[in-house]
């Protein structure tokens, strides 16, 4: 299956953190298919970032019509048949990615390695839903005969990060996450009590966020001035090239610190009981989880006990 003259798909929608944990994946897709035409089918939040990667010949944007949005899903069942596909790779495995297989005519369905039912490369292994991503997607890999899964290279994300003038120093608090997930956020008056002790201790604390984490940002900067405020200032390659350069991050269990701690950086991830740090954590060199059943109660010294700024 592998090599020139084949089209291939592969479908991943995101949260972000889930595009990040697939880019091992989308490299071991892209190495053993060698010249093939290579189509992601994604959202558009990530459609750009990922276009640099080198990876895919094409980047599709899904909206995920919904079945009444006929205006929407017949072009998209058109695209996806007019594709003419030898394989597809469905990373997602949701209910909407595992139906598009159905779009396909019988007699002309793709090779398809998924959970779709009737499909010829299934993922069927009782563990899927016990594993961490990673795994998970390692093992529906290995199915398709895709048996090696490297470790995630990110250096083509890389921007300049000389025109945010940061110190030598500096470690990046992540205090954001799910606007609709409170309980899977440290209280922001931790994050300024843990800013002030980096600080104290000549490492400088570099804040990551969008719009949604100003309030929580502003504590942070009213507890500690010299702290640098980058909220609604990076993009996704700014964060990867942030992330190489700082002497750790320490964050709740959100996005952006997927794609930091991917890049090699020291990572302390927050979690609450409202997620499973087996299933889903980031990944990287050194990620050091911390998990409490209410985030309130998780103590300042307990996080620095994991910084070790010495190292």
């Amino acid at each position: 299956m592998a090599g020139k003259g084949r089209n291939i798909l592969v479908i991943k929608h995101g949260a972000l953190g889930d595009i990040i944990l697939a880019q091992g994946p989308f490299q071991a897709i892209r190495a053993h298919h060698g010249d093939a035409r290579i189509i992601l089918l994604t959202t558009k939040p990530y459609a750009a970032f990922l276009e640099k990667s080198g990876l895919f010949d094409e980047i599709w944007i899904d909206e995920r019509p919904k079945l009444w949005q006929l205006t929407k899903l017949i072009p998209l069942i058109r695209k996806l048949r007019r594709g003419n596909f030898d394989r597809v790779y469905d990373l997602q495995t949701s209910t909407r990615s595992t139906s598009y297989f159905n779009f396909f005519p019988r007699r002309k369905k793709p090779e398809w390695n998924g959970i779709a039912k009737g499909c010829s490369h299934p993922h069927d292994s009782p563990l899927r839903t016990k594993v961490h991503t990673i795994e998970r997607h390692m093992d529906q890999l290995a199915v398709a005969g895709i048996n090696e899964v490297p470790a995630p290279d990110f250096n083509w994300a890389m921007t300049d990060i000389e025109k945010f003038d940061l110190p030598p120093r500096y470690a990046l608090l992540v205090p954001g996450g799910s606007a609709h997930r409170p309980e899977k956020r440290w209280p922001a008056i931790r994050f300024a009590e843990l800013a002030d002790y980096l600080n104290a201790q000549g490492v400088t604390p570099v804040l990551i966020g969008g719009k949604a984490e100003s309030e929580a940002i502003e504590t942070i900067r009213t507890a500690c001035p010299d702290a640098i405020d980058l909220s609604a200032r990076t993009e996704l390659g700014d964060l990867a090239a942030l992330g190489a350069g700082a002497m750790l991050a320490v964050g709740n269990d959100t996005g952006p610190l997927h794609l930091i701690s991917a890049v090699g950086c020291k990572t302390v991830v927050l979690f609450s009981r409202a997620s499973n740090p087996d299933m889903s954590r980031p990944r990287g060199r050194d990620v050091r989880v911390l998990q409490v059943e209410n985030l309130a109660d998780l103590p300042l010294n307990r996080v620095i006990g994991e910084l070790d700024l010495a190292t």
